[in-house]
């Protein structure tokens, strides 16, 4: 079986990233990746790696603005099947986003092992991509909100503006009103 999950879909800067994964072997420790601590969620990603049949689609900013989320959904989950061939598709959540050959099922990623190492491949990506921006652009703080618009992005937002990685196309108030 193969588990999938996103991590950066709420955000309002930041890639969207979706990841497959197909266990080789059990690992110790999986669970949904909301629940572990960075550390955790860090010493799991080389043991999924090196352990799985995986595959990770990254969609920008720039990409979510020009495409929107549910286009990109539908493009991340098509290219996983694609590329990790014939298996059966398990997505954590509700919609399969119009794409044929996936099963859904809410809290995938608490129940089932592939699902849990799909959501922490996907959470360090994209929380490993937050970091580099962090570096770029420090005025955001983007290491501790990882692009989420909590109390301090938004004032940040409303100092600086938004920059390249702000998705344009997300309505934020303090700049949109």
């Amino acid at each position: 079986m193969c588990g999938i999950d996103e991590a950066g879909r709420g955000p309002i800067a930041g890639s969207l990233v979706i990841a497959g994964v197909v266990l080789h072997r059990p690992i110790e420790g999986l669970m949904d990746s909301k629940k572990l601590t960075e550390a955790k969620r860090e010493s799991l990603y080389p043991q999924i790696i090196e352990n799985s049949l995986h595959h990770i689609v990254s969609f920008s900013a720039a990409r979510v603005d020009a495409l929107g989320i549910s286009r990109c959904m539908r493009e991340g989950l098509t290219e996983i099947i694609h590329t990790l061939g014939n298996q059966e598709y398990l997505f954590d959540g509700n919609s399969t986003f119009g794409v044929v050959g996936i099963n859904t099922m809410v809290k995938a990623d608490t129940k089932v092992a592939e699902v849990s190492a799909a959501s922490i491949l996907a959470k360090v990506t994209h929380d490993r991509e937050m970091h580099t921006f962090a570096r770029q652009y420090p005025q955001y703080g983007f290491e501790k909100h990882k692009g989420y618009g909590t109390k301090a992005h938004m004032e940040a937002l409303e100092k600086y503006g938004r920059c390249e990685h702000h998705r344009k196309s997300f309505r934020i108030k303090c700049l949109d009103d």
